[in-house]
């Protein structure tokens, strides 16, 4: 009999999976167990993993094809599809992206079909800070006024990742970007409001990380748009805390959440590899 048991960690989102090794292939019986968990709370912990990079992959693969990204420069070396988020530095030089996403966001959102899952695998934690924030679209949609929720209802929002604009800002160590990667972040334009392809409950799809207009709408018009949205995306009742252990897991879906990354004291280590598990497009 499996041993597998399932824990709340909080009445917006997430659960933690207690009694599963990614080591192991997933039974069936247990992998719907934990695909319905993941589904109903938007984001799973998997506490005291033990992952190489090859383990890493694999277990994310259970839940679907795994999809490179645009930034080559940080993948973990000979990997096609782990992505390094660190702080350190090798002869002076960083390993992985430092400060990767330390605001709300859906991860790469402005692709055409963006990836409907990311697992996150911490190898080193600070001892304080560098939470991660994880913000339930589900709820911030249903806490819409009914009138909010009929004007938007149809939109679309242009999502863009500005690498350059913070590459450019002060102290930022980030790699340039070769021709070929800048044409990849050209953008893309997604549903205001989209339709989770498993749950078919709607979600609000816009953060203030990537999205930068709503299409069809004067510059004024949808910048007040835009934050009145963000305002509901973002706010407390929303939000789950998750505070990283070493060896966390953490599997989210990017089709119903945003998250951002917190501060930590530099002058520890945070090291983590991070896989994203390919989707659909939005709709």
């Amino acid at each position: 009999m499996s041993r597998l048991e399932i824990k709340p960690l909080s009445a917006v989102a997430g659960a933690e999976v207690i009694g599963l090794d990614g080591n192991v292939p997933i039974a069936d019986a247990d992998f719907a167990r934990v695909h319905k968990a993941w589904l109903d709370s938007c984001v799973i912990v998997f506490r005291d993993q033990r992952l190489s990079p090859d383990a890493h992959e694999s277990f994310s693969a259970r839940f679907g094809p795994l999809k490179g990204h645009v930034l080559k420069q940080y993948l973990l070396p000979g990997r096609q599809f782990t992505l390094v988020l660190s702080n350190k530095k090798v002869n002076g030089e960083a390993v992985g992206l430092e400060d990767a996403g330390r605001y709300w966001h859906s991860d790469v959102s402005y692709e055409d079909v963006p990836p409907m899952a990311s697992m996150l695998y911490g190898l080193e934690i600070p001892p304080t800070g560098g939470d991660t924030l994880f913000a339930n679209q589900y709820a911030a949609y249903t806490n819409l006024p009914q009138a909010l929720r009929d004007r938007i209802a149809g939109l679309k929002a242009r999502h863009v990742f500005n690498y350059g604009k913070i590459q450019a800002e002060p102290g930022s160590a980030r790699k340039p970007l070769t021709e070929e990667q800048q044409k990849q972040l050209a953008g893309a334009v997604h549903p205001v409001v989209r339709t989770h392809p498993e749950s078919g409950r709607k979600a609000l799809y816009v953060s203030p990380g990537f999205t930068v207009a709503i299409e069809g709408l004067a510059a004024d018009e949808s910048k007040s748009l835009l934050q009145e949205l963000i305002g509901y995306a973002t706010a407390p009742e929303v939000i789950y805390r998750h505070v990283w252990k070493p060896f966390d897991a953490v599997l989210w879906d990017n089709r119903c959440l945003m998250h951002h990354a917190t501060t930590y004291d530099p002058t520890y280590t945070r090291h983590m590899h991070r896989t994203t598990i390919a989707g659909t497009r939005p709709f």
